[in-house]
């Protein structure tokens, strides 16, 4: 079967979407007559003509947008909950695969990186889930041998996929452009989607009697990446980045355990979890719950968490009002920062916008390779 977010498939839908358009002008002044059967016949081949075409349009704005990445995630029948376990499995990652990445420094591991799927699995949540890791090209440089790196998770909205965050956001290529220009210090990135569970959004949410998805961030994943990769164990040397879910998830995953990621970057989040039919009940009923997972209220009645923060918006986004009220928030220790865009929406080509300037506002909140106590 053709994959759902394939070019093959797209291509068959548009030449379907021409092949009808072209059948129904040529039917037409057959169907011209005034029986039934010649008014059923325009309606079908009306009716034929924009199905083929809407069909086509939803084929390519699926793959563009990355709603859905696979036939079983369209028709919801891609697992269920997490499977619950007595026993806690061991923390491991494998590689599944490799590719190249292409920059105006050639395609060498030393000059542009690399690209690696890898398979990751938590022993403290029992989750497990594929991500991609961009290692820069310092990591296989003769000077940087037996250095270890600063790290950044970035991680898609919901729905989403991880490899959008590589093909049309372009983090790798943006991450590498940074490092070039010394903006940013040779970090490995960590491409994800929030979503562990079959297709819930978990809002990143340890859910009670549920899949423990805060959990798999916060301790599983540093420890498995660290003992796969040269990777800095300090939370100084992480940082959580993404977009819509995945910004606020990088928000919470600061505020919430400030010893695993000592610095965030949200674009375009909102602040407390959604409560939809895609999350069903986060909390278990717990209001308190729920007030502990709401940064907002974090900021103005928890202790404040020495962490760094940058907050991305627009003033034509919804998030804008709310994100004035979380500078006005803040406490030290505690730092904040914003960036403002004039326009922009909830879209690909606003936070595109925004990554140069985050990871420029990046490289002077990571601890850099050689720097850490642990490198020492």
């Amino acid at each position: 079967m053709l994959a759902l977010t394939g070019t093959p498939l797209q291509i068959v839908a548009c030449l379907l979407a021409v092949l009808a358009f072209a059948a129904t002008m040529w039917l037409w002044p057959k169907l011209a007559g005034k029986g039934w059967k010649a008014l059923l016949g325009r309606l079908g081949a009306f009716a034929g003509t924009q199905v083929m075409v809407l069909v086509a349009m939803g084929l390519v704005a699926n793959s563009y947008f990355g709603f859905y990445t696979s036939w079983t995630d369209l028709l919801g029948t891609a697992g269920g909950p997490g499977t619950v376990v007595d026993h806690k499995p061991s923390n491991a990652l494998s590689v599944t695969g490799e590719q190249k990445v292409y920059s105006s420094q050639g395609s060498a591991k030393d000059r542009s990186g690399v690209i690696q799927k890898v398979s990751l699995t938590g022993a403290e949540s029992g989750l497990s889930s594929s991500a991609y890791v961009y290692l820069p090209p310092q990591y296989f440089q003769t000077a940087y041998a037996g250095q270890k790196f600063p790290m950044a998770l970035v991680l898609s909205g919901y729905p989403g996929s991880a490899e959008k965050l590589i093909s049309l956001m372009q983090w790798p290529t943006s991450t590498l452009t940074a490092i070039d220009a010394k903006q940013l210090p040779p970090t490995v990135l960590v491409m994800m989607r929030p979503t562990l569970a079959g297709n819930r959004d978990t809002e990143c949410v340890d859910v009670p009697h549920g899949p423990q998805v805060e959990t798999f961030f916060t301790e599983d994943l540093p420890k498995v990446l660290a003992g796969g990769y040269r990777i800095l164990p300090d939370a100084a040397a992480h940082a959580a980045m993404g977009d819509s879910t995945g910004g606020y998830c990088a928000l919470k995953f600061a505020l919430r355990k400030p010893g695993s990621y000592g610095a965030a970057i949200s674009l375009s989040a909102d602040y407390t979890a959604a409560e939809d039919p895609t999350t069903g009940d986060l909390f278990g009923g717990s209001a308190q719950l729920k007030q502990e997972n709401d940064l907002l209220w974090r900021l103005r009645n928890a202790p404040a968490a020495p962490v760094s923060l940058l907050l991305a918006t627009s003033y034509n986004e919804d998030n804008y009002k709310a994100t004035q009220q979380m500078v006005a928030a803040f406490k030290s220790p505690t730092q904040l920062s914003t960036i403002t865009l004039d326009s922009g929406g909830h879209n690909f080509h606003t936070w595109s916008r925004e990554i140069p300037p985050a990871l420029e506002w990046l490289g002077r909140h990571l601890t850099a390779p050689g720097t850490g106590a642990a490198s020492a």
